[in-house]
């Protein structure tokens, strides 16, 4: 497989560091390639400024109980790692899919992804109700993989393409998924169980049970190393064929790298709605669409937006928790109300 950087330049073209080809010579967002600087330390330091705010933030005393350090330890420490890996790796999961289906306003919560993880995991529940949590990520990550490879294969015989279109049917597929899991669950008296998993907060991330997070890592490697592939596929498939790339390949990979994550998440925490969707959007408005500078930011984003929303779930009602699926709901429908009205004007 050859890289986009080292396919022989046509005469005539203007081949940019990722591959993108401007046949006039001139430069493209998506070309660019701008160096981290002060500003992405200063990112950094937010980041640990965050973290060490959600480590201090809850209702037990860690400072002044005598068991506060193993509190600390089997509660604050996890839930603050899983806030971290779920924000960073489901935002930079939306920019990938984005980029394979050309489309901004997708991401897994809005292509059904989310929905069939969480059939999986159902399953799963009722025909091994004894599983261990491996098992049932297992479960959750096989049924993800197929449910968004459905989408792409229903993705391709529509003929309208539109921006809007495409997460509209993307949500329907999951509207009907979601409701075959609610039959199911109603059938099987495990609505409550479901609701349960599937809620979305990190209110049951401790000790013995966050551990499976640390494999999202992987994905976050593997999207940082082929993160000029994404790029390539997503020009289109005929652009990635003509510089030798295996598209096919390209978008297996991304699909099943976006189906690990969002079974791993689902499982552990449940549900964080739009995150993947408004993430990538917000840092492409300021940084344009290069998909290998924009990660790092991406990742760092996601982390702010998950960390700060469960950081008001848990004051909010103190000392009762709102779960960060409902703030998250909240702010990413007002986001996506906003990205509709701003393409339209455009």
């Amino acid at each position: 497989m050859r890289s986009a950087s080292t396919t022989p330049q046509a005469p005539g073209d203007t081949r940019e560091p990722d591959g993108v080809v401007r046949p006039d010579g001139a430069p493209s967002a998506r070309g660019q390639r701008r160096p981290l600087g002060w500003g992405f330390v200063v990112a950094v330091l937010v980041t640990l400024a965050l973290v060490v705010t959600s480590l201090s933030v809850g209702v037990y005393d860690i400072l002044g109980a005598d068991d506060g350090a193993e509190m600390f330890a089997i509660t604050r420490i996890p839930r603050t790692v899983a806030l971290v890996l779920s924000g960073a790796v489901m935002a930079m999961c939306g920019l990938v899919m984005q980029m394979i289906t050309q489309n901004r306003f997708v991401e897994p919560t809005t292509t059904g992804t989310t929905e069939w993880a969480g059939l999986g995991l159902l399953c799963a529940m009722i025909f091994m109700p004894e599983a261990s949590l491996l098992v049932r990520m297992v479960f959750a990550v096989v049924a993800a993989f197929i449910g968004t490879m459905i989408f792409f294969a229903f993705l391709q015989r529509v003929t309208l393409k539109s921006s809007v279109i495409v997460p509209i049917v993307g949500m329907m597929i999951g509207s009907v998924v979601g409701a075959l899991s609610t039959y199911i669950a109603l059938s099987t008296n495990m609505q409550q169980s479901l609701g349960i998993w599937f809620q979305g907060s990190f209110t049951s991330v401790i000790r013995g049970q966050y551990e499976p997070m640390w494999a999202v890592l992987i994905v976050v490697v593997v999207v940082f190393v082929a993160a000029d592939r994404f790029t390539a596929a997503g020009m289109g498939q005929d652009f990635a064929t003509n510089i030798g790339l295996n598209y096919r390949m390209v978008v297996f990979l991304g699909t099943g790298l976006i189906a690990l994550a969002s079974g791993i998440v689902t499982v552990v925490v449940g549900n964080l709605p739009f995150l993947g969707l408004i993430v990538p959007n917000i840092v492409s408005m300021f940084r344009g669409d290069d998909l290998r500078s924009n990660l790092p930011w991406v990742a760092l984003a996601g982390v702010w937006i998950v960390t700060v929303c469960d950081i008001i779930a848990r004051v909010v009602i103190m000392p009762f928790e709102v779960p960060v699926s409902v703030i998250l709901a909240v702010i990413g429908a007002v986001v996506f109300v906003y990205l509709l009205l701003r393409t339209r004007r455009a």
